[in-house]
């Protein structure tokens, strides 16, 4: 069982290798931001909850990057 998936449509290992790695950067550092964030609320709060939406903006984007990375198609 191999860990990239067979297409008739192939797209770069090195591309798919670099997506994963950001998708992981952008999930685990917004989840960051956001406890940093809630954190940081206690003494200022804007800066705080503009830490806290940040970071989950963040966050979302890496699970909408796992989507679409899931509809990619790789090569042998």
């Amino acid at each position: 069982m191999s860990f990239f998936k067979p297409s008739s449509e192939p797209s770069s290992n090195k591309f798919i290798a670099r997506l994963q790695a950001l998708i992981w950067i952008l999930i685990y550092g917004g989840l960051l931001t956001l406890v940093l964030g809630l954190s940081v609320q206690r003494t200022s709060d804007p800066i705080g909850w503009s830490m806290v939406v940040g970071g989950a903006l963040v966050a979302a984007l890496g699970v909408v990057l796992i989507y679409v990375r899931s509809k990619l198609k790789t090569g042998p």
